[in-house]
């Protein structure tokens, strides 16, 4: 049984009962009324999901009601019908908004098929339109710190020309959520946001996946295959970590940014794209370019725009706003009852110093929603790293022994914060640290940190 709603519009009574009978036993819950003014006055007081509308009647014909339900509700699907319709007639209803426009007298297979496929795109349409509500509540910046009101600001002068933007910030901070707020602001926004995480692409892998490459370009390469810079014409691409990127990919991609032209893995035939590139880095870039890890030159070409997000600790005042929204998105997400942070609880929060930035808090407030019965969250709930404060550490608190104790004690701790910022990844913190892989290993093991630290 069908549950749309079918409103219909005929001043001549027989056609109109016609009409309300045949739907009504397709299922459908149908009401007629006989003319314009009784139309829109319907429509106010019930909006249906689709209005079969008679061009020709007394009074305010179908076209000029037809303007009016248009003005009132832009995407409620019209469905005009006509005895004596001309192609002028037609092309007119159709530039006024009409999805289908059937002559009388009317084919009973056509009115079916004209109201099923009128009714699935108003229905595709309101999934869209609740998909992208959806999805814009997910990556909202929430704030109201300085920092953020900032940010909002560069966003919203950044967004509408076509410079390449550089984000620099910690892990977790939001980089890909600025980026993403600066594409829905664009001219591009009706296109797709093409999405590269440098740093999860095996070297070699990276290339074939941001320039695609030709059938036997590799082995396994058993078919063409179109990269994210072909996937991202005309629309933005936004490289997260691109810090990651090998001396050699850099060079290729410095090379789309200055011609906008490539080739694909294999390939011999130069392509020409037009994409606006937002690149995002948790690394100090000046400082990988001093090292000779990062060219000079790509930088120069990614930083048009430059973006610094601060991290979390420095901008407290957000946290009480940040724990609400995920608090109450989860609660609405899992089914739960609606929660709320005890004073006591949120001053642990203030004080936590959040290494993990605002993808720590999310996902704590996420454990909380989902584990926490009681209506009111308590101190008692949080971790016990939380309820300590978190990692405020004083390296030199401790002065006593020799020098070569409070070396020790310096190091230690230094490398505790670098895998803590860097959430327990050992080749980031390795990379951050500017040591091998396996002499961080060592050192972990030799104090003690990976027992203690997890």
């Amino acid at each position: 049984m069908a549950h749309e709603q079918i409103l219909v519009v005929d001043d001549e009574q027989k056609v109109l009962k016609s009409i309300v009978d045949i739907l009504r036993d397709e299922g459908y819950r149908v009401s007629g009324v006989g003319d314009g003014n009784e139309a829109l006055r319907a429509i106010h007081k019930s909006p249906p999901d689709l209005v079969i509308l008679d061009i020709w009647m007394a009074g305010i014909d179908g076209l000029a009601t037809l303007g009016a339900i248009k003005r009132i509700h832009e995407e409620l699907p019209v469905i005009m019908i006509s005895g004596h319709g001309t192609i002028e007639t037609a092309v007119k209803a159709t530039k006024l908004g009409a999805y289908d426009y059937l002559e009388k007298p009317l084919d009973l297979e056509k009115v079916h098929l004209a109201v099923r496929h009128a009714l699935d795109l108003h229905r595709l349409e309101w999934e869209n339109r609740s998909l992208r509500e959806t999805l814009d509540r997910r990556y909202e910046i929430v704030g109201e710190g300085k920092a953020i009101r900032m940010l909002r600001e560069q966003i919203l002068s950044a967004a509408p020309s076509n410079g390449r933007v550089l984000i620099r910030g910690e892990s977790g901070t939001g980089k890909e959520l600025i980026a993403r707020a600066i594409h829905r602001n664009s001219a591009r926004s009706d296109k797709p946001f093409v999405v590269v995480n440098c740093a999860a692409i095996p070297e070699e892998l990276i290339e074939s996946e941001l320039f695609g490459h030709e059938r036997g370009a590799f082995t396994g390469a058993t078919g063409q295959r179109r990269g994210k810079f072909e996937l991202g014409d005309g629309a933005t691409i936004f490289l997260d970590e691109v810090g990651d990127m090998s001396l050699k990919t850099q060079a290729k991609v410095l090379r789309v940014l200055q011609e906008q032209t490539f080739e694909r893995v294999g390939g011999s035939e130069g392509l020409t794209v037009d994409v606006r590139v937002i690149a995002a880095s948790n690394k100090d870039l000046l400082e990988e370019i001093r090292r000779g890890a990062f060219r000079e030159d790509l930088f120069y070409r990614l930083s048009v725009i430059p973006f610094e997000i601060p991290p979390l600790r420095e901008r407290q005042e957000d946290i009480p706003l940040l724990a609400r929204y995920f608090l109450q998105s989860f609660c609405q997400e899992y089914g739960k009852p609606e929660k709320d942070l005890s004073p006591e609880a949120m001053e642990l929060l203030v004080e936590y110093q959040w290494p993990g930035n605002v993808r720590e808090l999310r996902n704590v407030i996420e454990r909380l929603a989902i584990m926490v019965a009681a209506r009111t969250i308590q101190p008692l709930d949080l971790a016990s790293s939380l309820r300590r404060g978190g990692p405020k550490r004083e390296v030199w608190s401790t002065p006593d022994g020799t020098l070569r104790d409070a070396r020790s004690r310096f190091e230690r701790e230094f490398i505790l914060r670098r895998l803590e910022e860097s959430q327990w990844n050992v080749t980031k913190a390795a990379e951050r640290l500017g040591i091998e892989r396996s002499n961080l290993h060592r050192k972990i093991r030799a104090y003690g940190i990976e027992g203690s630290g997890r």
